[in-house]
């Protein structure tokens, strides 16, 4: 491949050293050296590879553009600490790896672009680095990782988050409550809160099967506009939990976990917190809004906020938080200049070292908290600090959900991957809110409905579905996932563990018989599903409440189809 080189501070020397291949995978070092300390300028790596049997784009940010674009508007994957990750990858109509594109170096912030050249039908590759302001430097290394080998696609992306595990990121361990299903009172109470109906709810979801409640927005403050104005002094709204302690304790003897909300970043206009902080915030020159965002950059701030989580979980004897909105620490306005105040110039380090000293000083006080991040912050530095994984908010849409459980699940190594909060309309068919379930059975799921206004048939529903789901954790978090036409939204998903699998069928009506225990969810909004391999094989067929359809043994058909209710779920030994 012919490399080039452009772009850059003045008079800096960029270069492609130390090019070599192992396993079939190319490697080379991008050394930057400056003459001397400056903000480094950004530069652009750019080459070509035929586009022969390339299909699409795989990327976890490129959620909906997965169809090869023109090269002057390139499929284009921005990264940065908080931010995705440097990983984009080309594959074939068939689902193989075309060319799987990373760098060692997930903080800084860079981008990953690929695009058809309409003069040669070559695929136009360009990664770039320092998209953003970072520290001043005299030197930059990472390395570039390219795999072009003809493998399942999922394959090569498994290889690369090894690859990152092994070499620069340590992920977080994860505790076993984090593998479990949770309640999280989002969707089903927003701001209105209120601690006898929320423990109520507990013990309806203790006995359907969750283990943990998420108290999200609104425990902090009287105001229930869903805006921000009061955030940052994170105490009490006394109106809707008179004593928080007494609370937890109340929800532990019921027998639940407890995780509460913070937004990280955002101070309001009505905190004391903003009036103390004022002139610590990215863009704090004021832009008409009631909130704003922390800089991390200054040590107060950092120690502000780890006193904060650190007091809470020692005085209410807390089992982890929801840190929301990392991502929003994006540099802007006056806070790009200097300030001497800062121990950090860069952005991206003062938000490291926050994560750093909030997850220390946490595991220090209980090794086995529970830490969720949502996406977007999911790359590999974030696994360093946080042990849950969340699919970023998309109430109701059970292909959003479906679609980003399996791309946080291929890139995610063991960090638990939680769904976004389920929910339904009330009236729904039972098998219409089940979809939510079946849409996020690779996960943990999260539930977020008032139990106590269920319908008996839909309450039925999800006590089976958690009970499948519970019955068979090991293999559904802990199995290998494949995931066939990501261009398709994953027609069909399957994890296997040794001779185990459970396989759902989504859009692909077809299943393959091979292992020698497996379940197989009717995903689809067709009564037909048709199994190959199976000839003498037993089956049973349960509806989406677990009630038997029918049983039999497989004839000697080459494909043999079974009716199958919407939402059930057939049996195979």
């Amino acid at each position: 491949m012919n490399f080039e080189i452009s772009g850059g501070n003045p008079q800096a020397r960029i270069e492609l050293v130390n090019q070599r291949e192992e396993n079939g995978v190319f490697y080379a070092d991008v050394v930057m050296q400056l003459q001397e300390k400056a903000v480094p300028q950004k530069f652009k790596i750019t080459w070509k590879l035929p586009a022969c049997d390339c299909y699409s784009v795989w990327s976890p940010s490129l959620r909906d553009s997965r169809h090869l674009g023109p090269n002057w508007s390139k499929r284009r994957t921005e990264a940065r600490l908080a931010a995705w990750m440097p990983l984009q990858s080309v594959i074939s109509l068939g689902g193989k790896n075309r060319l799987t594109i990373a760098l060692s170096d997930a903080a800084t912030p860079t981008a990953i672009a690929t695009g058809i050249c309409e003069e040669d039908g070559c695929i136009d590759c360009t990664v770039e680095f320092f998209t953003l302001p970072t520290t001043p430097a005299e030197e930059y290394r990472a390395v570039l990782r390219l795999d072009m080998r003809d493998i399942p696609y999922y394959d090569s992306i498994y290889d690369v988050v090894n690859w990152w595990e092994k070499d620069y990121y340590a992920p977080a361990p994860v505790p076993e409550a984090a593998k479990m299903p949770m309640d999280s009172l989002w969707y089903s109470f927003h701001q209105l809160l209120d601690g006898e109906q929320i423990l109520e709810e507990c013990r309806l979801s203790k006995a359907a099967g969750m283990e943990t409640v998420i108290i999200d927005d609104g425990w902090q403050t009287e105001d229930n506009s869903r805006g921000y104005a009061y955030c940052g002094d994170w105490k009490v709204a006394s109106s809707k939990i008179p004593d928080m302690k007494a609370f937890v304790d109340q929800l532990h003897a019921i027998g639940m976990k407890v995780m509460l909300w913070y937004s990280v970043p955002f101070v309001g206009l009505h905190s004391s917190a903003y009036e103390q902080f004022r002139d610590m915030l990215l863009d704090g020159s004021g832009n008409g809004r009631d909130f704003w965002a922390l800089d991390p950059r200054y040590p107060q701030v950092r120690q502000y906020l780890v006193k904060t989580y650190k007091e809470a979980v020692a005085a209410w004897g807390l089992d982890g938080l929801k840190l929301d909105f990392i991502d929003s620490f994006i540099l802007r306005g006056k806070s790009i200049e200097e300030d001497p105040r800062r121990d950090y110039a860069s952005l991206e380090d003062g938000v490291d070292a926050l994560m750093r000293e909030v997850t220390e000083v946490l595991y220090q006080q209980n090794p086995e908290v529970l830490l969720e991040f949502r996406q977007t912050y999911v790359g590999p530095n974030i696994r360093r600090y946080g042990n849950m994984l969340r699919v970023a908010d998309c109430p109701g849409d059970a292909l959003r959900n479906r679609g980003d459980v399996v791309n946080l699940r291929l890139t995610s190594g063991k960090t638990a991957v939680h769904s976004d909060m389920l929910m339904w309309h009330y009236d729904d068919s039972v098998e219409s809110a089940a979809a939510q379930l079946i849409s996020v059975l690779y996960s943990v799921p999260q539930i977020s409905m008032r139990l106590n206004r269920l319908r008996e048939d839909h309450r039925r529903m999800l006590s089976y579905y958690l009970s499948f789901w519970r019955q068979n954790r090991e293999v559904l978090l802990e199995g290998k996932l494949t995931a066939s036409n990501p261009e398709a939204g994953y027609s069909q998903v399957c994890a296997s563990l040794g001779d185990k699998a459970v396989i759902t069928a989504y859009t692909q009506p077809v299943i393959a018989g091979a292992y020698a225990d497996f379940a197989v969810v009717n995903g689809t909004a067709s009564q037909s599903l048709y199994f190959k391999n199976c000839t003498g094989r037993n089956y049973r067929i349960v509806d989406c409440m677990g009630q038997e359809q029918a049983s039999g043994v497989f004839g000697p058909e080459a494909i043999g189809e079974l009716i199958v209710p919407r939402a059930g779920i057939v049996f195979v030994k």
